[in-house]
C-alpha cells in the first residue's frame, strides 16, 4: 500500500516536473526562468527521495546534495547577474 503511495506521488511529481520545466523555456522574464530552473532542482531532489524510498535504499543521498548545492550556487550567481550585469566582479 505504502508503494502505491508512493508511485502516485512519483507520477505527480514528474507531471509537475514538466510543467515547470516547460515554464523554465517559455517563462516571459529572466527571473520567472531562474525561478522555475530553482524550482525544477527542489523537485528533483524530491524525485530523487521518492526514489530512494521505493527502493528502501540511501545510496543516492549524494547526489541529492549535489543537486541542491548546484541549485543554491546557481541561483545566487543568476541573481547576481541580474542585479549588476556580472557574475564575477573583477575588484
Amino acid at each position: 500500500m505504502f508503494d502505491i503511495i508512493l508511485y502516485a506521488a512519483l507520477i505527480v511529481t514528474s507531471a509537475s516536473l514538466l510543467i515547470v520545466l516547460a515554464r523554465a523555456v517559455l517563462g516571459p522574464t529572466t527571473s520567472d526562468r531562474i525561478l522555475a530552473l530553482d524550482t525544477l532542482g527542489m523537485m528533483l531532489i524530491g524525485i530523487i527521495g521518492l526514489v530512494m524510498m521505493l527502493q528502501e535504499t540511501i545510496v543516492y543521498d549524494d547526489i541529492a546534495l549535489v543537486v541542491a548545492i548546484i541549485g543554491f550556487v546557481g541561483t545566487i550567481a543568476m541573481a547576481k547577474f541580474i542585479e549588476r550585469g556580472v557574475v564575477i566582479d573583477d575588484n
